[in-house]
C-alpha cells in the first residue's frame, strides 16, 4: 500500500472514529440543549426580558418535574442587543456552537424575520412567540408561532375603532423601520376602509425618534376621530405624551407592541382612555392565567405581561412536541411542532394551522391610572 493510500485510509477511519464518537456523545448526553434569542438589552429590552424571564420559568419546572424524555433541558440564552444583523450572528453561534436541538424566540418581527432563514437551512426548529407578521413562518416549514398575526391583530382594532368606539375617522402614525408596524398598518387601514371607515391622514416616523410633533400637527389639522398607533412601547409612550401637548385628547389605539410596564412609566396618564390589542388579560380568572400569574409573581415579585406569558407558553409548546415526538431529530420534531393541536396554554388554546401560525382570540385592553383593563375578546 502506498503511503498516500495508508494516509486516506487512516483519516477516513479517524473521522468515522471522530463522527461516532460525536454521535454517542450527543446520544449519551444527560441534557436537551435548546437555544433562546432575545433583545435583553437595546431599545426593546423590556420585549426580550419579559419573554425570557417567562422562558425560563417553564424550564425550571419543566427540570424539577423530571425534565423530557429523562433529560433535563439546558436553555442557553443569547442577547441579541435589540439590533439589526445580530439576530442572524447569535442564532448562528446556538445553532453551530451550542448544537442546539430547537431554537425559541424572538418578540419583534424584524429580528425573527431576520434569523428564520438561518435556523431554515440548518434545519433547527424555531418558535416565537410573539412575532405576528405574516412573513415570519413564510420563511420554511421549520419555522413556527404560537401568537395570532397581524392581519388578524389589524382588523381587530380597525373593528373596534369603527364598531365599538364609533369613529369613522382614523389617522395612522406608523414606524418605517419595524415590520411589525408596517404590517399592522397594512391591515387596519384595509379593514377600516371596507367596514365603511376614511383614513383621513397618515404619517410615519423611525424608530429611536424622539420628537412626533410635525406628524401629530398634521394628524391633528385632518380632524380625526381616532389615531392608530402600531408601535412599540417607547414610541407609543412618547406619542401619547407629545398628542396631550399639543391638545390633542383623541383615544389612540394600537396592537401588542404596546405591551409593557415602560409604556406607563414613560406616558403617565397621557395614555388613559386609550387602547390596545394584545394575547391575554391578567384579569382572566382561569385557573391556568391565575396559576401563572401567582408563580411568576413568586419569582419575579412582578405581575407578568403578555410577552412573558407567551414565552412561557412557547417552552411548554416544545416540549410537549419533544414529547410526542420522542426524539429531538430535527425532522421528527418539526414535524410534532407542526401537528401541536388543542395545547391549553396561558394564552389560550394553541392550534396551529397549515402555515405554522396560530389560531387564537385577541383581547382588547383599555388603559386607566397606569393599568390596562380587559375590554373585549375577538375571535378569529
Amino acid at each position: 500500500m502506498t503511503l498516500a493510500k495508508i494516509l486516506l485510509t487512516f483519516g477516513a477511519t479517524a473521522l468515522l472514529f471522530v463522527t461516532g464518537c460525536a454521535k454517542q456523545a450527543e446520544t449519551d448526553s444527560d441534557v436537551i440543549k435548546i437555544g433562546q434569542f432575545a433583545s435583553l438589552t437595546g431599545g426593546i429590552a423590556s420585549f426580550g426580558q419579559s419573554s425570557d424571564a417567562g422562558t425560563t420559568l417553564a424550564i425550571e419546572e419543566i427540570n424539577a418535574a423530571g425534565g423530557v424524555l429523562g433529560k433535563q433541558i439546558e436553555l442557553i440564552t443569547e442577547d441579541d442587543r435589540s439590533t439589526a444583523g445580530e439576530p442572524a450572528n447569535v442564532v448562528r453561534k446556538l445553532i453551530h456552537r451550542d448544537k442546539v436541538s430547537a431554537v425559541l424566540g424572538q418578540v419583534a418581527s424584524s429580528m425573527s424575520i431576520e434569523a428564520a432563514p438561518i435556523c431554515q437551512e440548518a434545519g433547527i426548529p424555531m418558535i416565537t412567540p410573539a412575532s405576528t407578521n405574516p412573513e415570519v413562518t413564510e420563511k420554511g416549514d421549520f419555522i413556527f408561532r404560537i401568537c395570532f398575526i397581524d392581519p388578524f391583530q389589524g382588523k381587530v382594532m380597525a373593528k373596534f375603532a369603527k364598531e365599538n368606539l364609533g369613529a369613522s375617522k382614523s389617522a395612522i402614525l406608523t414606524d418605517v423601520k419595524q415590520d411589525y408596524s408596517v404590517g399592522l398598518t397594512k391591515y387596519f387601514k384595509e379593514t377600516f376602509e371596507e367596514i365603511g371607515g376614511e383614513v383621513v391622514a397618515e404619517q410615519s416616523f423611525s424608530s429611536g425618534d424622539t420628537d412626533f410633533k410635525a406628524q401629530l400637527t398634521t394628524i391633528k389639522a385632518a380632524d380625526p376621530e381616532v389615531i392608530f398607533v402600531p408601535a412599540y412601547y417607547t414610541e407609543a409612550a412618547l406619542i401619547a405624551l407629545q398628542a396631550r401637548e399639543l391638545g390633542i385628547e383623541l383615544p389612540l389605539c394600537g396592537g401588542d407592541g404596546w405591551d409593557s410596564p415602560k409604556l406607563f412609566e414613560i406616558a403617565g396618564k397621557a395614555v388613559d382612555g386609550c387602547y390596545f390589542s394584545n394575547h391575554y388579560s391578567q384579569e382572566d380568572p382561569s385557573e391556568a392565567v391565575q396559576d401563572f400569574i401567582a408563580k411568576y409573581k413568586a419569582k419575579h415579585n412582578a405581575v407578568p405581561d403578555a410577552m412573558a406569558a407567551l414565552g412561557y407558553d412557547s417552552a411548554y409548546v416544545l416540549v410537549d412536541a419533544i414529547k410526542r415526538a420522542g426524539s429531538t431529530e430535527p425532522e421528527a420534531l418539526r414535524d410534532a411542532i407542526a401537528t401541536t393541536s388543542g395545547y391549553k396554554g396561558v394564552t389560550g388554546t394553541i392550534t396551529l394551522d397549515e402555515n405554522r401560525n396560530a389560531s387564537k382570540p385577541a383581547v382588547v385592553l383599555k388603559i386607566a391610572g397606569g393599568k390596562a383593563s380587559y375590554v373585549a375578546t375577538v375571535a378569529p
